[in-house]
């Protein structure tokens, strides 16, 4: 028998090992759920009108087409947020700008024009200024009608008036600028203990959340090349068990449709990112289009495993959530 057929077999059987090995090492039902893990959602700016149109990019005016009203809550401002934590979230995502005269402002836009009675650039108008606008006045499902038209004066708050209200849970904020002078901002409103608690984490332009992070004791929190970092190296190196540093002592956003290709998906996968101190963000379907999208309709909640130990991110808490308002 020539020498190579001898080893065929042994390197095969070899082979086999090693992959049953791999199997054993990251499937998920030997290890079955977290006994302390559960499923929790985030609401992505509170309780809000959906924008409706299919075209998406920075320049897309989302308060011009949205879903036919169901409720009257406005995006990022104080009743929007009670009534997400009130239908069962248990953090709430919100945007910020720097305003002129040191604050900092909870609002998407990085432009007044579409949303509000307002123009220019947000982040060039002082936090009275803006507070002053009516908040509703560009929603519309038809074109026709503006029924919060009046309804949004003076509820753009200031991250300081989030931040001390009695939140019944936590806050995600949102840099929406690259302006590493915004992590100097929070981290002054953060040197309060009580505000301090009221903060998950932060994501969003690289230079403020990687500023705050250095700045913020424990804080939480990822940019898009931080993210991508932590999932990639995890894809080359997870097989072995290994956590790269990026992924750890933070949150890790994930597509759904991208989740069952991770090491040790779903439970395992969330207790090695619970050991390396950090929590998993389940996204929507990934569309291609750079923009985060949620789980918001029960057919794509019903594809998230039993028992995740793992955040949702939805755009509809007032219907997905553990106590769903009645918004009709």
């Amino acid at each position: 028998m020539r020498p190579y057929k001898k080893f065929l077999p042994r390197a095969l059987m070899v082979l086999i090992a090693m992959g049953v090995l791999l199997w054993m090492g990251n499937s998920s039902w030997l290890v079955g759920p977290s006994p302390n893990g559960s499923l929790k959602f985030i609401a992505h700016r509170g309780v809000h009108q959906i924008y409706a149109g299919q075209d998406r990019n920075a320049q897309t005016c989302r308060a011009a087409q949205v879903r036919p009203f169901s409720h009257f809550y406005i995006e990022n401002t104080l009743p929007s947020i009670q009534a997400a934590f009130d239908s069962g979230a248990h953090m709430v995502e919100i945007d910020v700008h720097p305003t002129t005269d040191g604050h900092l402002a909870v609002f998407h836009d990085w432009t007044l024009d579409c949303q509000t009675n307002g123009s220019g650039v947000t982040r060039q108008h002082s936090l009275a200024e803006l507070q002053a606008l009516d908040l509703g006045y560009g929603f519309t499902a038809d074109g026709q009608a503006f029924p919060l038209r009046g309804q949004g004066v003076g509820l753009l708050p200031s991250l300081e008036q989030v931040l001390d209200q009695p939140l019944d849970g936590q806050i995600l904020i949102n840099f929406k600028g690259d302006d590493p002078e915004e992590a100097e901002r929070l981290a002054t409103l953060l040197s309060d203990d009580v505000r301090r608690a009221q903060v998950a984490g932060v994501y969003g332009g690289r230079a403020p959340t990687q500023r705050a992070l250095k700045l913020i004791p424990g804080l939480r929190g990822y940019d898009r090349n931080s993210a991508q970092a932590c999932l990639i190296r995890y894809m080359l190196l997870g097989w072995s068990g290994h956590m790269p540093a990026a992924c750890k002592q933070t949150f890790v956003p994930v597509p759904l449709d991208y989740a069952p290709y991770l090491w040790g998906w779903p439970h395992r996968f969330t207790r090695r990112l619970d050991r390396a101190g950090s929590d998993l963000i389940l996204l929507g379907p990934w569309d291609g289009s750079g923009f985060t999208s949620g789980i918001d309709d029960v057919g794509t909640l019903a594809r998230v495993p039993d028992s995740l130990d793992a955040y949702v991110w939805t755009n509809v808490i007032e219907t997905l959530g553990p106590h769903p308002l009645n918004t009709q």
